[in-house]
């Protein structure tokens, strides 16, 4: 049986520079924002030759709508405390604080970004 890993994600936003200042205050990182098309994208730092998925934030006025309910995405995090202490600072809402998903997988925690969408951070310590 073939393994499916994930290659790349989207996050939808309603308001992209509300969205970019939102993420790369959480994560301490610089987004690259990308027009393609009537889509308006900023794309995550990552390692093409294999260290994660790649994935991005992306606008379009009718093709990307924002939920709470949607796919989950889990970002990896040395600990999630060190996103979880910028998340409110930052305009989102902290859902699940930092709980132990179990000593051999180690600890998630659950919040919403600026823009309404749940996303969750994993980290094992």
């Amino acid at each position: 049986m073939k393994s499916v890993t994930v290659g790349w994600f989207e996050i939808p936003v309603s308001n992209m520079e509300r969205a970019i200042t939102f993420y790369e205050k959480v994560f301490n990182t610089k987004l690259s924002r990308n027009q393609m098309g009537e889509f308006d994208m900023a794309w995550f730092p990552w390692d093409e030759n294999g260290g994660g998925a790649g994935g991005s934030l992306v606008y379009h006025q009718e093709a990307c709508v924002t939920s709470p309910d949607g796919v989950l995405v889990y970002f990896s995090s040395e600990d999630v405390n060190s996103e979880l202490e910028r998340i409110e600072d930052g305009g989102g809402q902290i859902l699940v604080p930092k709980t132990e998903i179990s000593p051999e997988i180690g600890f998630m925690a659950v919040f919403l970004d600026s823009e309404g969408n749940r996303i969750a951070l994993h980290s094992r310590q």
